[in-house]
């Protein structure tokens, strides 16, 4: 039975991951500074802060894991001045390394990253091709540097970049597009389909098990795209999760309009509500497509569990679900 620390479990991602791990029969511990988002997994945390070196390293040192998922991270686009404020991203993984590098029991680290090491729909020639275009997106950078310079911390590693994740446990930004849906108040952008490599939740916590499982010769020190391996069509997407919400039919806006509608969204950003769910940047997210080579990991993961109609299904059942 092997021994799994996924540092971030009580997140999104790492909710998910820590079910995978429990049903394949591996004893597992979540490190996070905040307590599991599903309360049946509170037993196997542990609070810990990134930037407490300290207790990092006694935590790890006492469960003794063989193979450590680094998911921890802060992960929203606030901050606009100070790299400092995503210290998480860069003095935690300094830490996480030399916790690794001592515990004398990791045979292999997953290092999570981002795809907004360049910026959305902008691809990189080869791993190491950066262009942030945000702070977070900067520290990221940094933390993969970190751990190309200190070559994991002495142990078998490789990089993950997912690229947009979605599923039951989700962010609540994404949780308030579903209850748009619901509520009949989303809109198509635009005629024309617009696919994007998005990633189902359980097809990429079966990515991250299998690049934890794979031989070392054809994993170690590489970087991964983790997304479904078929692009998806945005307005499909979204018409899925109307379908199964039975939620009244999703309308088109057209382009023009809707640029006129975002335009009206950023005065209102301006004037200090923040939390208005239609802007330009929005608009060129959903305008954008981006969609990633995932063949590499592909010929390591094989088949993945889930096509995108089950997991709008098992994503309306967790959201419709009495808590």
């Amino acid at each position: 039975m092997d021994r799994v620390l996924v540092t971030g479990g009580s997140g999104f991602i790492g909710t998910n991951l820590l079910r995978h791990c429990l049903e394949r029969g591996s004893l597992v511990r979540n490190m996070d500074i905040l307590p599991p988002r599903n309360p049946a997994q509170r037993e196997y945390w542990q609070e810990c802060d990134l930037l407490d070196g300290r207790r990092l390293a006694e935590g790890i040192a006492a469960f003794r894991p063989e193979f450590l998922f680094h998911l921890a991270a802060r992960t929203d686009l606030e901050e606009k001045r100070r790299i400092e404020g995503y210290a998480a991203n860069t003095d935690g993984v300094g830490n996480l390394l030399t916790a690794i590098g001592e515990s004398g029991t990791v045979k292999r680290a997953i290092f999570a990253s981002t795809q907004l090491v360049r910026p959305v729909g902008d691809l990189p020639r080869q791993e190491t091709d950066y262009a942030p275009d945000t702070l977070y997106g900067r520290s990221k950078v940094l933390g993969e540097e970190m751990v190309r310079d200190a070559d994991g911390g002495g142990v078998e590693w490789c990089i993950v970049r997912p690229t947009t994740v979605w599923g039951p446990w989700c962010n609540s930004h994404q949780r308030r597009f579903l209850e748009l849906i619901r509520a009949g108040r989303y809109f198509h952008v635009g005629y024309r389909d617009r696919y994007k490599s998005y990633g189902y939740v359980d097809n990429i916590c079966r990515q991250l098990c299998a690049l934890m499982e794979a031989d070392a010769a054809r994993v170690s020190r590489k970087t991964f795209y983790l997304a479904d391996y078929e692009p998806i069509s945005l307005r499909e997407w979204a018409n899925a999760f109307q379908k199964e919400l039975g939620a009244p039919r999703i309308r088109t806006l057209p382009v023009f309009l809707a640029r006129a509608a975002a335009a009206a969204g950023d005065l209102i950003v301006r004037s200090g509500r923040t939390d208005f769910p239609f802007t330009s940047t929005r608009l060129r997210n959903i305008l954008t497509e981006y969609v990633f080579d995932l063949a590499e990991a592909r010929g390591i993961v094989g088949r993945l569990p889930c096509t995108m109609e089950e997991g709008a299904r098992e994503t309306v059942r967790w959201l419709t679900s009495p808590a």
